[in-house]
This record gives C-alpha cells, sequence and structure tokens, in this order.
C-alpha cells in the first residue's frame, strides 16, 4: 500500500458512565450514581497525549462525546476537559463538536455550559415518544422529558440537534412508528438518526427477548414508509439510517463512513490513524472497564494496537463507505487504503452483476437493491484472496436479508 496524503482527522471521545444500562445497548456503558468527573477528564488528557506523536501538525477537523451518557458530565467538566483539549491540538475553523444527551439527564444550565465550551452540535436519544415503548425499552424518560431537554437545547442556543428514534419496537405497529417520526418532524430538528431496534449480543435483551417484536414484513413497512415520510418532509438521507434538511449532515459521522481517520480517547475508545509517511494504517483500542483506565499511567491506556492489514482495509473502507446513499467517488479507494482500485475490481463486477453496485468512472455507490440488502453487498468484500482475484462466494449467491 502507498499513500501520498493522510485523510480528515477527528476525534471520539467515550464517557462510559449511564444512569441505567438499556437492556438493547451493547456499548461500553457502565452504571453509576457517582463519576469522578475530574479524575476521568485527567485520564483522557493523559490519553491524548500519549496518541499526539501519531497525528503531529494535523488538524482535527470534527469531534464526537459518545457514552455512556455525557450529558451526566457537569458543565465545569466539559469546560475543563475543552481546555485541555485546546492546550494540545490544533482545532479546524470551522470544526463540528457533537454531544450525545439523554432526556434524563437534560439540564438546561449544562446545555448553555456546553455550548460557551465549544460544543456546538446536540445528539439527543429519543428513540420514542411513545411512553409504552420508552417503558418497554427500559428508559429513564418520558415523552414530556423528551420534549423538554429539546426545548432546553434550542434555549441554550443549540441550532444543531440530532434525535435518535428506533422503529421495529415491541408490539409496536406500523402507525406507531410514524408517530414516533411525526413527532420528531414537528420539532423541524435538523437531523434524524433512524434506524431498527435489533437484538445484539451479550445484552438483556439477547438472554431475555421482548415479546411481541415485529416480523420482517411489518419492519420493512415502518422502515419504507418512514423514509417516505422524511423525504415528504424534506429530509434528505444520505447514510443507511441517517436524514438532514437545510445541509446538516454529521460531519464526523461522515468521516466514518469515508474511511477517515480518528483518534479514539476513553474508556473502550477505538481510534484508527494512517501513518502516510510510513504506509501504514494502525488501529489502537484503550482500556475498556473505566475502573482499569482510571489507574493507567504514561501509555498504559493502550490496551492493544496493530497495523492493519490489506484485506482489513478493504473490507472496513467498504462496509463504512457503501452505507452512503450516494457511495464515494472513485479516488477516495485509493486515497484511504493506500491501494489500486484493481484490487476490488473482481468483487465490484460480482456486486454489479448482482444488481447490488453501480459504478463509473468518477463514482461507486449502492445500487436501492443493494441498500436494501447492505449486509449481503458488504460482505462480498470480506475475501482475504481478494487482490488475487479469487472469489470465495458462490456466483449463485441468495439475497437472505435485509439490513439492519
Amino acid at each position: 500500500m502507498v499513500f501520498t496524503s493522510n485523510p480528515p482527522l477527528g476525534l471520539y471521545i467515550h464517557l462510559p458512565w449511564c444512569e441505567k444500562k438499556c437492556p438493547y445497548c451493547d456499548f461500553n456503558s457502565h452504571e453509576t450514581d457517582v463519576i469522578p468527573e475530574n479524575e476521568y477528564v485527567d485520564a483522557l488528557l493523559n490519553d491524548l497525549a500519549q496518541d499526539l506523536p501519531l497525528i503531529w501538525g494535523r488538524t482535527i477537523e470534527t469531534i464526537f462525546i459518545g457514552g455512556g451518557t455525557p450529558s451526566l458530565f457537569s458543565g465545569d467538566a466539559i469546560e475543563r476537559l475543552f481546555s485541555g483539549l485546546r492546550a494540545l491540538l490544533n482545532f479546524g475553523p470551522n470544526i463540528e463538536i457533537t454531544m450525545e444527551s439523554n432526556p434524563g439527564s437534560a439540564d438546561q444550565e449544562n446545555f448553555r455550559a456546553y455550548r460557551e465550551s465549544g460544543v456546538n452540535r446536540l445528539s439527543i436519544g429519543v428513540q420514542s415518544f411513545n411512553d409504552h415503548h420508552l417503558k418497554l425499552l427500559g428508559r429513564v424518560h418520558d415523552s414530556d422529558l423528551a420534549h423538554q431537554a429539546f426545548e432546553a437545547a434550542r434555549n441554550a442556543g443549540f441550532n444543531n440537534i440530532n434525535l435518535d428514534l428506533m422503529y421495529g419496537l415491541p408490539s409496536q405497529t406500523l402507525e406507531q412508528a410514524q408517530a414516533d417520526l411525526r413527532a420528531a418532524i414537528s420539532l423541524k430538528v435538523e437531523h434524524i438518526s433512524h434506524y431498527q431496534l435489533t437484538i445484539e449480543p451479550n445484552t438483556l435483551f439477547q438472554h431475555k427477548p421482548p415479546k411481541q417484536m415485529p416480523d420482517d414484513d411489518l419492519a420493512w413497512d415502518q422502515q419504507d414508509s418512514c423514509q417516505t415520510l422524511l423525504a415528504e418532509h424534506g429530509y434528505v438521507q444520505y447514510e443507511i439510517s441517517a436524514y438532514s434538511r437545510d445541509n446538516k449532515a454529521c460531519q464526523h459521522n461522515l468521516n466514518y463512513w469515508q474511511f477517515g481517520d480518528y483518534l479514539g480517547i476513553g474508556a473502550g475508545a477505538h481510534g484508527k490513524i494512517t501513518l502516510a509517511g510510513e504506509d501504514r494504517v494502525i488501529r489502537r483500542i484503550k482500556q475498556r472497564q473505566p475502573k482499569a483506565y482510571l489507574k493507567t499511567q504514561g501509555n498504559q491506556a493502550i490496551l492493544s494496537e496493530a497495523n492493519l492489514s490489506e484485506a482489513d482495509l478493504i473490507f472496513e473502507f467498504m462496509l463504512n463507505t457503501l452505507r452512503l446513499t450516494d457511495g464515494f467517488e472513485s479516488k477516495l479507494f485509493a486515497d484511504n487504503t493506500g491501494l489500486s482500485l484493481n484490487f476490488i475490481l473482481p468483487i465490484m463486477n460480482k456486486a454489479k452483476e448482482l444488481g447490488l453496485l453501480g459504478y463509473n468512472s468518477k463514482r461507486i455507490y449502492p445500487t436501492k437493491k443493494g441498500l436494501q440488502y447492505l449486509n449481503n453487498l458488504q460482505s462480498l468484500f470480506l475475501d482475504p484472496k481478494i487482490n488475487k482475484n479469487q472469489l470465495l462466494f458462490d456466483s449463485n449467491i441468495e439475497i437472505i436479508h435485509r439490513p439492519k
């Protein structure tokens, strides 16, 4: 692999604590009553300092603070964190800084403090406006709190807000899924992340599945009708589960989906960094357990580090970029993997024959059928012998399921 330059760079910050672990959640989140804010901010800044040699001279274009529930942290803690970040990093002039929040922890004064610290985009985990479904999902808020959180965010000065909404919920009808979406649209929110509830490994829902889950046909009808509803109200789908209006697509997530670089700091955070001068890409993973992470000194926060192989680069690039409804510019593959498109041309041709992929000299993109059966399209690029033009899948591959 040969790189001519480094891709854009973002920063992900993981704040791992939450008030209550949701039964569907497989993120690295941990229930707690007391958060060691000062100690954790110190650990984050120490963690970042160890990563700085990887990115000397580069500019941070986006920051995303995820969790857990980051809005459990006080405004003072977030202010101290950003003071430290600015001392260590070069922020881009138009940097997008997103912070996740849950309605149950929404506080207008803290929101205002976050905004003053530099956070300019808020992502609120509403999931549903139906109190019955919120209870089934184990959420600590109700519909009233969801509306209050949105109002508090607006009053604090946020003019770029995302709402997370789920469909395919236990006992949820088509009309109820549409009603959730209409409630979000009525708020004139800039961005909506709309995704299907899935039962993930190592979650409470896996061990004790909820009753009356919608079948595949109902879940598909919910997705299809909600996509139509979003389009009717000016929300443009730019990724498999992301919709925005007024050109407010999430720049941080776009960087992920275009296989850009990102530092990851915090308990369990992952990072992917291109070292163009050395023609390699590395992935770092940090200590997962918050208690262990807090005890780290020097570079002890790094749990593992590995170079990505050619097969890793190909699969991860396609796994991300094919989520984008418009796909990606052809040159982006070489720019962000250091490899020639010839490595994947046989697979592209096979995907085109199956009706899953389209391409021309400038752009490669999933077809409507490819987006509908995204898992199948992405899986074609798993072949570790792809650079030898050898295909491991049957030429009569069966389309087995829709994406989740």
